[in-house]
C-alpha cells in the first residue's frame, strides 16, 4: 500500500467521512449503546457514557497514532455529526467493517460510505476487500453485494465475547486481478461450506487461472 495518512477525511455528496474526536463520544455512546444496532456484532452494547469515553480512547484516538488506517466516522455534511462507522484493516483480511444509527437504515448512506472508503483504498493500493455477515443479518450481505463484492464461502464460529454459534458468510473484492481468495477463515473454522442456491449471493468463481481456490 502506498497511502501515507491515517484515515484521511472523504467527501462525496451529502456524506463526510472523517476521524472521531473527543467531541463525538456522546455520538459514540448512542451508536454503540443502541442493542438493535449491535445485535449482530460480537460486543455487548454499551451502557454508560464512561465506556463511550474509554471505547474512544482505546479504539479511536490510539488508533490513530498510526501512520496508516481507516477508522471513520459517518457523518453528514449538513450538520458533520457520526452517525455511523466505518473500519477496514489494512492487512490480513483487510476486513471492512460498519454499523448505522437505525434511524438512517434503508437510506442507502452506509452502501454510498462504503464506497468511498473502497475508492480510497483501491487508490492506496490495498490489493483486495473481504467482509463477513452474520446469516441472520441479510441487510449487511446486500449492502455487500451493492458494493461489488462476490460470496465466496460460509463457515462457522463460536463468537466471543457473547459465546454464540454464528454461521458467517465471507464475501470478497479484489482490485488486484492477482489477489489470491482470502481463506484463512474457513482454514480455521471447524466447519466452512458454500450456500446454494449460490447464485443468491453473487458466487467468487471457484477456479481462477485453472487452480481451485476453494
Amino acid at each position: 500500500m502506498n497511502t501515507s495518512q491515517n484515515t484521511p477525511v472523504l467527501t462525496k455528496g451529502e456524506l463526510l467521512l472523517r476521524r472521531f474526536t473527543e467531541g463525538d463520544i456522546p455520538a459514540l455512546f448512542a451508536l454503540y449503546a443502541d442493542r438493535a444496532v449491535n445485535k449482530f456484532l460480537p460486543w455487548f452494547p454499551l451502557e454508560t457514557q464512561a465506556q463511550a469515553e474509554a471505547l474512544f480512547r482505546e479504539k479511536y484516538e490510539t488508533f490513530y497514532r498510526n501512520p496508516v488506517g481507516y477508522r471513520y466516522a459517518v457523518c453528514l455534511q449538513a450538520d458533520d455529526l457520526p452517525i455511523g462507522y466505518i473500519h477496514l484493516e489494512t492487512d490480513g483480511a483487510h476486513d471492512l467493517g460498519y454499523a448505522l444509527r437505525r434511524e438512517f437504515w434503508g437510506q442507502g448512506i452506509m452502501t454510498r460510505a462504503a464506497r468511498m472508503v473502497l475508492a480510497q483504498a483501491k487508490a492506496d493500493g490495498m490489493p483486495f476487500v473481504t467482509a463477513t455477515h452474520d446469516r441472520e443479518n441479510p441487510r449487511s450481505g446486500a449492502v455487500m453485494q451493492r458494493l461489488g463484492m462476490r460470496y465466496a464461502y460460509s463457515y462457522t464460529e463460536l463468537w466471543q465475547p457473547k459465546n454464540i454459534p454464528v454461521v458467517f458468510r465471507m464475501y470478497q473484492i479484489s482490485f488486484d486481478p492477482a489477489a489470491p481468495l482470502y481463506t484463512v477463515y474457513k482454514q480455521k473454522a471447524k466447519q466452512w461450506f458454500v450456500e446454494e442456491p449460490v447464485s443468491a449471493f453473487q458466487t467468487l468463481h471457484n477456479k481462477r487461472d485453472g487452480k481451485e481456490l476453494l
